[in-house]
């Protein structure tokens, strides 16, 4: 799943669908204008795919409301999770949903990289301090666990993020890597608890972090490590949906990681989807180093066919596939 850039149907959309076999796209404000212009272009990249006998594409956004909001006005505006949260009724999480999922169908775009369901405690400077929905994890869970039902009610795929919680972070991983230091206890406690109510909503995908969790993997971070994607979130969280990375553009892996070692860690830990948002040359990088990893490794093979599975099955539940 990449970003490109603009606002028309372009030749960087023909190359990431017809060379590198792309099956997401994902869009930022850079790459829309109108309501008009970007259902044109929703309309024209899932043509075009059609036309090159591509299956359809997923068409993603990340629309949590607030400070994350990719969709200008006349597109409907949310104050955002914090103000969902300190509502005392839960409306503004179902508005929130029902809307964005009505302007999302009518504009094209088919999965919403949202809610957030990270959880911070009272009183710390977490970087996702203006993006979740309250300091108390059943709060979290109940409000983001309405918003996935009521989004993919309406055929649009909701994403739980950041798993397995980045609410005790203070360094943004947009910057660097983040390490925590916390106990299996306290984060089974406390940071999984959303997350196990958006399994329960049967939420259809699920976004690594770009943390360190010495309690689980002291070497990788969520989004490179088998011990978080496939021991923890798979085996003993029993999630049989789509897991996809981070964008691996961001600090927290690019300063630390190259592509090749990147893409053999995700082959090996049973991840669905690679986010790649700005770098096209990176995007090429790592679509080859996949194909590699298919070639060389029998073990990788079977895990992939097993991704594809289920991204077409989330495929089925958002995406017309006729």
């Amino acid at each position: 799943m990449v970003g490109f850039e603009g606002v028309r149907f372009n030749d960087t959309l023909r190359y990431l669908i017809d060379t590198l076999c792309v099956g997401g796209l994902i869009l930022f404000s850079r790459n829309i204008e109108s309501p008009q212009q970007l259902a044109d272009l929703c309309r024209s990249i899932q043509a075009y795919a059609k036309r090159m006998g591509r299956p359809p594409l997923l068409i993603s956004i990340d629309q949590e409301g607030g400070v994350v909001a990719r969709l200008p006005s006349p597109f409907t505006t949310f104050p955002g999770n914090p103000a969902i949260g300190k509502q005392d009724s839960d409306q503004g999480a179902i508005d929130f949903a029902e809307i964005t999922s009505r302007e999302l169908n009518k504009a094209g775009i088919n999965m919403n990289l949202a809610p957030v369901m990270d959880v911070a405690p009272i009183g710390f400077d977490s970087v996702m301090k203006k993006r979740i929905f309250s300091h108390n994890p059943g709060r979290v869970a109940h409000l983001g666990s309405i918003i996935i039902r009521y989004l993919q009610k309406n055929r649009i795929a909701a994403c739980a993020k950041h798993f397995p919680g980045i609410g005790h972070t203070t360094l943004d991983s947009h910057m660097d890597l983040p390490c925590l230091n916390k106990g299996r206890d306290e984060l089974d406690s406390f940071d999984l608890a959303p997350f196990r109510a958006a399994l329960k909503a049967d939420v259809l995908s699920v976004m690594l972090s770009h943390v360190v969790y010495t309690s689980i993997d002291p070497d990788w971070p969520a989004s490179l490590s088998k011990k978080v994607a496939y021991d923890l979130l798979r085996n003993d969280l029993g999630f049989q949906g789509t897991v996809l990375t981070d964008d691996l553009d961001m600090g927290a892996i690019a300063k630390h990681y190259d592509i090749a070692l990147i893409i053999r860690r995700i082959l090996d830990a049973d991840i669905d989807i690679v986010l790649l948002c700005h770098t096209l040359s990176t995007m090429r990088s790592a679509f080859e180093e996949v194909i590699a990893g298919i070639k060389d490794l029998p073990e990788a093979r079977k895990r992939c066919a097993k991704s594809v599975d289920r991204i077409f099955r989330l495929k089925e539940r958002c995406v017309e596939l006729s």
